[in-house]
């Protein structure tokens, strides 16, 4: 499939358009229009809200942390669990007392929610104090479907499916100074049985590899230190085109640009990881020795009816090539309790290869039902069942995840210092290449510098230490 490439430029007229009715506003009130917006869901949706930060930002708006006092409010929505679509629902209602009370607000929804076309014609009839939702696939649209719902007061809804196209040059807004996400592609094919993500992302879609290594030595000339490359299945990278590359020569491109920075990818499918995808990250000294790889069940049987397309066996046979291969790999997972038709022996083989695995850390997630996939039409099993072994496979991972930190205690890790730790404002924390949290005293490095932190203690979450200058390792 050719993907057709557009570029954010073909928006111009719409972004002067909206500049103009930004400079009107402010000469009425002597300050610029704000804008709020809020993120439910995955990185790749953050991603998606720094684009759309950027473009507020290209169009005249300022941003705001109080929704109250914005001009513009968007929330981005998450369609893969059922508790983010109910928290999206909670603040829909939220906002009726807003455009109540200041009636020119802009109230917009985007997102993958937003794409399921049950919600976006139940937010159309309901809602009426929605002024714009649109899908994921429509985030280069954003300027236009902004003037039309400036200059003619109607509600504007962008949700059709469009696969094939990919938008280039939007601006960005990031949040953070020293670390950054970068898609690489959009969509997946894989339609596992219980996942939303095909039927409201669209099907795959790879970047240009050339405008992805540009971009990411443009964060790099800029001062980024952790560039995370984002996709649905980022190991199927360039399968869509005809072109000559994979995954494993883009991150050994990548690897080659000059500058102190490190490289993190998700996610990774296990059915496309291969040995070579495996050697370049440990031959390559910029990619992390972090492979977030989920296997979402232990048992065969589950994974057929997931339609996951590898086995126990050779997600076993992977991980150990990658544990012999890569030094110092930590391995994370995802994994999923609860699936339809799950019997007691399923969820014991699940355990039995964390068991075998030995990961650093899990996602854990309790099957909900996603309207539209096949596994919402399967047998469902109880709900009181789901629970406890959620928490008794949360136990488990708890005692093993103590385990994995406690053999970093008296070895000193080079760590990327992200800012003060939640929990106590006299410490700092940072993360190391392993992608594993750091908590050590307060020191002179700044957020955004790597330093050698002297690990003392573990607890599951993370570890504890002391900063040390070069010269005392």
């Amino acid at each position: 499939m050719k993907n057709e490439l557009l570029h954010y430029t073909m928006q111009n007229e719409y972004i002067d358009k909206v500049r103009k009715i930004s400079y009107s506003f402010f000469l009425m009130h002597g300050v610029k229009p704000k804008y709020y917006t809020h993120t439910f869901g995955c990185q790749q949706n953050e991603s998606d809200t720094e684009k759309i930060n950027g473009m507020l930002s290209d169009m005249g708006y300022i941003q705001t942390d109080l929704r109250d006092d914005a001009d513009f409010i968007l929330y981005n929505t998450c369609a893969v669990r059922e508790h983010a679509e109910n928290r999206v629902f909670g603040t829909i209602g939220a906002l009726t007392q807003i455009k109540r009370e200041k009636p020119d607000v802009i109230i917009a929804f985007c997102g993958c929610m937003m794409q399921r076309s049950d919600i976006s014609e139940e937010l159309k009839k309901k809602y009426r104090h929605i002024d714009i939702v649109f899908g994921p696939q429509a985030i280069g649209r954003f300027p236009e479907n902004l003037y039309k719902a400036l200059s003619s007061k109607q509600r504007v809804f962008d949700v059709i499916n469009e696969n094939g196209a990919i938008t280039e040059d939007i601006p960005v807004k990031r949040a953070s100074r020293y670390k950054a996400w970068v898609s690489i592609m959009y969509g997946c094919n894989n339609f596992c049985s219980y996942c939303i993500v095909p039927y409201v992302r669209g099907r795959e879609r790879s970047r240009d590899p050339e405008m992805i290594i540009d971009e990411v030595s443009n964060l790099v000339a800029d001062g980024y230190k952790d560039i995370t490359l984002l996709g649905q299945n980022v190991n199927s990278f360039s399968n869509d085109t005809n072109n000559n590359w994979n995954f494993a020569k883009l991150l050994r491109r990548l690897n080659d640009i000059d500058g102190d920075f490190r490289i993190r990818f998700m996610t990774s499918h296990p059915k496309d990881a291969t040995p070579e995808l495996i050697d370049t990250i440990a031959s390559c000294s910029k990619i992390c020795n972090h492979l977030h790889l989920p296997f979402q069940s232990g048992s065969n049987r589950i994974l057929e009816l997931m339609n996951r397309k590898y086995t126990r066996e050779k997600y076993l046979q992977l991980v150990e090539y990658a544990k012999n291969s890569i030094p110092d790999l930590v391995l994370t997972s995802d994994v999923i309790v609860g699936f339809p038709t799950e019997t007691k022996e399923d969820f014991e083989q699940t355990l039995s290869l964390i068991n075998e695995v030995d990961f650093q850390g899990l996602y854990t997630f309790i099957y909900s039902i996603r309207q539209g996939t096949p596994a919402a039409s399967m047998e469902q099993i109880d709900e009181t069942i789901k629970h406890e072994r959620f928490e008794q496979l949360c136990s488990l991972q708890n005692i093993k995840a103590k385990t994995f930190n406690s053999k970093y205690i008296g070895k000193t890790l080079r760590i990327l210092v992200e800012g003060f730790s939640n929990n106590d404002k006299n410490m700092q924390t940072g993360r190391t290449d392993g992608n594993i949290i750091v908590n050590f005293p307060m020191c002179e490095a700044k957020p955004g510098e790597f330093i050698n932190v002297k690990i003392e203690s573990a607890l599951n979450w993370a570890l504890f230490g002391q900063a040390v200058k070069q010269d005392n390792i």
